[in-house]
């Protein structure tokens, strides 16, 4: 089973779904961006965005190499004691809202969100356990989440005992408010590794932006240390003037090739000139994913023609939570 782990959702709660988005800040220029990269203008944030971005998805989905994607929750920003942060967030989706488009549609997989300082957090996974998560997405320097916090250790034994993956950002971050840029270290996994959870180093902690701190080597070490630790290859193709997948040589090389897991990153757009530009892709295939229009498949293809394995986009049907015939929400 082919799978993109790494899939935002983002709606506008005109369909009810209780989702808001109101990026902030110099991140407002990335929005026609991310919309064009789906078909879609600027009147439909005006209209009912939650059904239109998730209509153009599922087409998406079906129109591509995949079988799956795991479209992501995005809980707001918490202080340590379980304040919600307010201003801060740029947008946010419940985790009712994917649960419910995984149970309608099998092509879509459940990635809940959940700050686990909130005083509701064990009740709230438990009722998302229940409903059919695939595992828990966060961006710990976006979200405020210092998973190191012993606070958080019951949360953590929860979501191993239940077998459900941590994919949590690391690296650097610019499409997003960041509420502390330490907090893209991937030691802040230390924590939920040793207690036994399964974590996805989202970006394979390489920076962003021109100026971000690229964590790739820490990441590398931690990876020889834990053997229940992943990495993701999303935003790879991204065009952010310091490729994330510049360190595509030593990602395809054991003991990384065996342990990194297909991620888009989409809506974020997706092209393949850097790639070209650095030998990683061929002449021809850098062509052919100019012709591609559906960015699930352009990235696909450019990750095949970069020398990703068969086994980096369907490693993640063994380790993330799939549905069973039985579950009920």
């Amino acid at each position: 089973m082919k799978i993109d782990l790494h899939v935002h959702i983002v709606g506008n709660g005109s369909g009810g779904s209780g989702c808001w988005y109101q990026p902030r800040g110099w991140t407002r220029l990335g929005q026609p961006l991310m919309l064009r990269s789906f078909h879609l203008d600027s009147s439909a944030l005006r209209g009912n965005l939650d059904e239109l971005y998730a209509h153009r998805l599922l087409s998406l989905v079906r129109e591509s190499s995949l079988d799956a994607v795991v479209i992501l929750a995005q809980d707001e920003p918490h202080d340590a004691e379980g304040r919600k942060l307010a201003g801060v967030g740029s947008f946010y989706v419940p985790n009712d809202h994917v649960l419910r488009l995984a149970r309608e549609h099998p092509e879509f997989l459940a990635g809940i969100s959940i700050h686990p300082a909130r005083q509701d957090a064990l009740e709230e996974l438990e009722k998302c356990l229940d409903g059919g998560a695939a595992l828990l997405k966060c961006l710990p320097n976006c979200q405020n989440i210092d998973w190191r916090d012993r606070r958080y250790t019951r949360f953590l034994e929860r979501m191993a005992e239940a077998k459900l993956p941590l994919l949590a950002h690391t690296g650097g971050e610019h499409t997003l408010p960041v509420v502390d840029k330490r907090l893209a270290d991937p030691r802040v996994l230390t924590r939920a590794l040793e207690i036994g959870v399964v974590c996805i180093a989202a970006h394979c902690a390489t920076g962003s932006g021109l100026f971000d701190r690229d964590y790739f080597d820490v990441f590398v070490e931690m990876m020889g240390r834990f053997p229940n630790l992943y990495g993701d290859n999303s935003a790879f193709n991204v065009p952010n003037g310091r490729l994330r997948g510049r360190h595509l040589e030593r990602c395809l090389q054991e003991p990384l090739a065996g342990r990194i897991l297909h991620g888009s990153d989409a809506p974020v757009p997706v092209f393949g000139h850097e790639a070209y530009l650095r030998g990683y892709v061929s002449r021809r295939a850098f062509r052919a994913s100019t012709r591609e229009t559906n960015p699930l498949e352009r990235d696909y293809q450019l990750k095949r023609a970069m020398g990703f394995p068969e086994e980096s986009f369907t490693l993640a049907s063994g380790l993330i939570r799939l549905p069973t015939p039985n579950l009920t929400c």
